[in-house]
């Protein structure tokens, strides 16, 4: 699972955005009023922006939107075919930024809760596997990661059961 962050600003396709990703099943999201280093500097009328990039800055949007919703891992393309589609390719100029943050753990979403559990099981799977190695590593045995919380006490008590 992810955390998407999108901080939008082009703020005027924001109802559409909401319809579109709401529409290929992303349906929660938290969106919160935010605003960039240089415009909140703007505001303050600060030593730090010279004149002339204040002149720049008077006549953009002031505001963006910065959405959080939690995803599944195969919901990310879906989601920035949605994101591409309403507000254009992120690399123009005063678009947006889109980035995900891997979650370990959820609690408190809504009805999909056993779709989530699931999905953290797989995940847990894919990280229990082996790490490949790197090009500079020796040929000593490829690392596990660590497992943290219920589910590490579940393996060890599973693994305790097996040695029985």
């Amino acid at each position: 699972m992810k955390l998407m962050v999108l901080i939008l600003n082009k703020t005027d396709v924001l109802d559409s955005l909401l319809e579109g990703l709401s529409a290929a099943g992303l349906g929660g999201a938290t969106i919160i009023e935010s605003s960039g280093l240089a415009t909140t500097l703007s505001r303050l009328d600060s030593s730090f922006i010279s004149s002339s990039i204040r002149a720049i800055l008077s006549g953009s949007e002031d505001d963006n939107r910065t959405i959080l919703s939690v995803i599944r891992n195969d919901q990310l393309e879906i989601a920035r075919k949605v994101i591409y589609n309403t507000v254009g390719d992120l690399s123009s100029p005063n678009t947006g930024i889109l980035f995900t943050v891997p979650i370990d753990f959820v609690e408190g979403t809504r009805k999909n809760r056993k779709m989530f559990e699931e999905m953290a099981a797989k995940e847990q799977e894919e990280l229990e596997k082996p790490l490949p190695k790197q090009e500079n590593e020796n040929d000593e045995e490829p690392k596990k990661r660590k497992l943290f919380g219920k589910k590490a006490k579940k393996k060890e008590e599973t693994e305790e059961k097996q040695d029985s």
